[in-house]
């Protein structure tokens, strides 16, 4: 499966479009992750274990959406982007977006 951030991928042809696809999830903060990026917050840096459950989100919704495009027959998403979003100071919400297609 070719996922890009474009709308073509060169040297292809689109010969079906499949629709959207998308793969979500919603993650939660361990309690010592929120008090550790408290503190580290005050004294600047990384915030590792913030980085490291943004990470594995962004994999997770991607296997997510990798998986529906293949569902829908598809070989390629095009226009593929993340978003991310608080959710409710608790965790964090990711998804990952395109559009399904064909190409040849």
């Amino acid at each position: 499966m070719l996922i890009v951030t474009t709308n073509d991928i060169p040297g292809k042809t689109v010969t079906t479009v499949l629709g959207e696809v998308f793969g979500l999830t919603v993650r939660s903060r361990n309690i010592g992750s929120n008090i550790g990026a408290s503190f580290k917050a005050l004294a600047g840096g990384e915030l590792k274990g913030i980085t490291t459950l943004l990470h594995g989100a962004r994999e997770e919704a991607l296997k997510r959406l990798w998986a529906e495009a293949e569902q829908k027959g598809a070989n390629a998403v095009l226009a593929f982007r993340f978003e991310t979003n608080d959710y409710n100071g608790a965790g964090v919400e990711v998804c990952a977006y395109g559009t399904a297609v064909v190409v040849a």
